[in-house]
């Protein structure tokens, strides 16, 4: 087992990873920026260094200053958290250059995933159900058309390096292909610094449902069935839950059936996720590989009783997974509370936390990094916290959220929390009928 784990993250998956490995006996440090001094993962871990200024290219970008870290530290292995270099495989394969262990996948594993055209292809290739589209990359306009026609509209154009819902755009016609192809591709390139793109079949009144994947060295994997990630604001995940409302015995089944395919196709190394889109008859196709820990990993956590950061250590130690398939027990959601003004276009709100009360009670759960005083920097993402809430149905669990959500308190910033509540009243929300598209029509001026 590890002796030290350097932590390459900030915020509340920072300090989540730090917990498990105390619990584990393992040492941890901490890296900052100057902007995070005082946030609590630089308290709570052993050690803690200083990576550079607030913007992230030049600290937790930084491979350079990362791996300096590691070295003046002598930890033995780094993990990532989520974003920033987690799904970086150049990071990944310097890390093996310095005989450090990624708490990740492979550069390999990476880059075959990373790339969505070559995943489509990979997975498609392992018997994976795909959505129809381009065999890869289109190289013209007249090219896209002709696909188009044959998969029939509307079909969805694709960033092959994109993510965030960029260099997207969905085309209903022959006479709007041009100018979605000139945007996606402006997009894809100002962002990505690739602006190649691929084409997809638009799968009408979709759910987005991920299957979370374990895998081991020796290229066994299992799955802790699914979760439902279909509310979204421009393809940015609000709020999650476990079961699925739309999800039965037999497509679960089905599903993690195909996503152990697909990791085990790739030999897959460490904790991830197979996400599918579904469709409105139960028919799910492969969208995208994330090769990484998810944001929304505690609500399976909190359904399989199943400590995921733990496993994902235990697997980079080399030590086996047993093949079992996990299913959850109970209900579970997560609501994320982000430092944003939704009557306001979700419009980012840094700044100090004058007040903060946390809520608690049965089935209650808070990863955060915030407190009373705290200054969110303007430098990263916005979300301050996720709040989890379990119980023993579905019903109960929206009644137990709206609950924890009122007695949330958060004063000097505006926060996403008076849009979960007013989404726990929602009779589309609570009925479970609604697809990814939820948030085109709900309604925020209420808000204001």
């Amino acid at each position: 087992m590890f002796k030290k784990i350097l932590v390459a993250n900030r915020g509340e998956i920072a300090l989540r990873i730090i917990r498990t490995c105390r619990e584990m006996g393992i040492k941890t440090v901490a890296v900052y920026s100057t902007a995070d001094k005082e946030s609590l993962h630089v308290r709570f871990a052993d050690e803690a260094v200083c990576i550079g200024p607030a913007p992230s290219k030049n600290s937790y970008l930084s491979i350079q200053n990362l791996i300096a870290a590691a070295e003046i530290t002598n930890a033995d292995a780094i993990h990532p958290g989520y974003g920033f270099l987690s799904e970086n495989a150049e990071f990944s394969r310097i890390c093996e250059e310095y005989n450090i262990k990624f708490i990740g996948a492979s550069p390999d594993m990476i880059n075959r995933m990373g790339d969505k055209a070559t995943a489509k292809d990979t997975m498609k290739k392992a018997g994976v159900p795909t959505i129809p589209g381009s065999d890869g990359l289109i190289d013209t306009i007249q090219e896209g058309m002709k696909i188009a026609k044959k998969v029939g509209y509307p079909v969805i154009l694709k960033a092959t390096a994109g993510g965030g819902g960029r260099g997207m755009r969905i085309v209903k016609n022959d006479g709007e292909f041009a100018k979605a192809w000139n945007d996606a591709k402006q997009e894809s390139g100002a962002a990505f610094g690739n602006d190649a793109l691929y084409l997809e079949k638009f799968v009408e009144e979709p759910r987005h449902i991920e299957i979370q994947i374990v895998g081991d060295k020796n290229g066994r994997a299992c799955h802790l069935s699914e979760r439902d990630c279909s509310i979204q604001r421009r393809h940015q995940k609000l709020v999650e839950e476990t079961p699925s409302p739309i999800v039965d015995d037999a497509l679960r089944e089905k599903m993690g059936a195909a996503a152990i395919k697909g990791a085990e196709a790739i030999a897959y190394e460490g904790a991830g996720t197979i996400e599918f889109l579904v469709d409105k008859h139960g028919n799910f196709y492969f969208m995208e590989m994330n090769t990484r820990i998810q944001v929304e990993h505690p609500i399976t956590e909190e359904v399989t009783n199943f400590d995921l950061i733990k496993e994902q250590i235990k697997v980079a130690a080399g030590i086996e997974i047993s093949g079992k398939n996990y299913f959850p027990t109970l209900f579970a959601m997560e609501c994320r509370i982000n430092a944003e003004d939704p009557a306001n276009n979700f419009r980012p709100c840094p700044g100090k936390i004058t007040t903060l009360h946390l809520p608690g009670g049965h089935g209650v759960r808070i990863d955060s990094h915030v407190y009373a005083g705290y200054t969110i920097p303007p430098n990263y993402d916005s979300m301050i916290a996720k709040l989890i809430v379990t119980g023993q149905s579905r019903e109960e669990v929206i009644v137990r959220m709206k609950r924890a959500l009122q007695e949330f308190v958060i004063e000097g910033v505006k926060t996403t929390i008076p849009f979960h509540i007013k989404l726990m009243d929602d009779e589309n929300f609570k009925s479970g009928k609604f697809t990814t598209a939820f948030m085109d029509t709900f309604d925020l001026s209420t808000l204001k």
